[in-house]
């Protein structure tokens, strides 16, 4: 089984066989609240198929559960600090490595949009997720709010996604067709990021033309006083 999609080393396939679970959990906690990587809902759908053939993992699903939404909730715990710590700085600074304001405006975006709610919703959207809970704390989220959005989030992210893969990968069709399946996985999360920013573009299209519209002097106005000009030489 290879997940033929970006390098090697993202491959849910490569961290687990050469990682195992604590592998795993790091991917989960950093991208929870520090680094945005790609394979998170692949790599979980991947621990839940892998804990079900008892190969790499061998733990039991509840434990590989528990110990993924600790390390999701904590994650996120660490990144609401980041934003908390650093506030609106992070929103100002030239763009790093690690926070690309671009990045940062997105999830704030999503925030403002959806409130609280948004913490838990992010989880399944890659680079948002990452960013969500940064700009809880630096917009001073109510903490005992973000705890339980967050805590939810986890279980419902970390869990759900792991206990998915391992009944789902134990039905023939999908489990023959694994490769295929996590591709799609990949496709389909990062399809409300494409949503965004095609519709961010067509917004700005629009605004541009509702702009240059105003901006424009219509031609009968624009005739109007050439031709009290002539009348009035007459």
């Amino acid at each position: 089984m290879t997940l033929a999609l970006g390098p090697e080393w993202l491959s849910p396939d490569y961290l687990i066989s050469e990682y195992g679970l604590p592998g795993i959990l790091i991917i989960v906690f950093a991208e929870s609240g520090l680094f945005a990587f790609l394979p998170g809902d692949s790599l979980l759908f991947t621990a839940g198929l892998l804990v079900a053939e008892g190969s790499y993992i061998q733990q039991p699903l509840w434990l590989v559960c528990t110990l993924i939404v600790a390390a999701a909730i904590t994650g996120d715990q660490v990144g609401y600090a980041i934003g908390r710590f650093f506030g609106p700085k992070l929103f100002s600074r030239p763009n790093s490595k690690v926070f690309k304001k671009e990045n940062l405006d997105k999830a704030h975006e999503f925030v403002e949009k959806y409130g609280p709610k948004a913490i838990v919703l992010a989880r399944f959207v890659p680079i948002i997720r990452t960013f969500a809970p940064i700009v809880a704390g630096a917009g001073r989220m109510k903490y005992r709010t973000f705890i339980a959005y967050n805590v939810v989030g986890a279980v419902m992210w970390g869990a759900g996604v792991t206990v998915a893969g391992y009944f789902l990968g134990q039905i023939g069709f999908i489990k023959a067709n694994i490769e295929a399946i996590l591709i799609l996985i990949v496709v389909l999360s990062v399809v409300p990021i494409i949503i965004e920013v095609v519709r961010g573009r067509s917004q700005a299209k629009k605004a541009a033309a509702e702009s240059l519209a105003a901006g424009a002097v219509p031609a009968d106005a624009a005739a109007a006083p050439a031709q009290r000009g002539r009348h009035a030489r007459r």
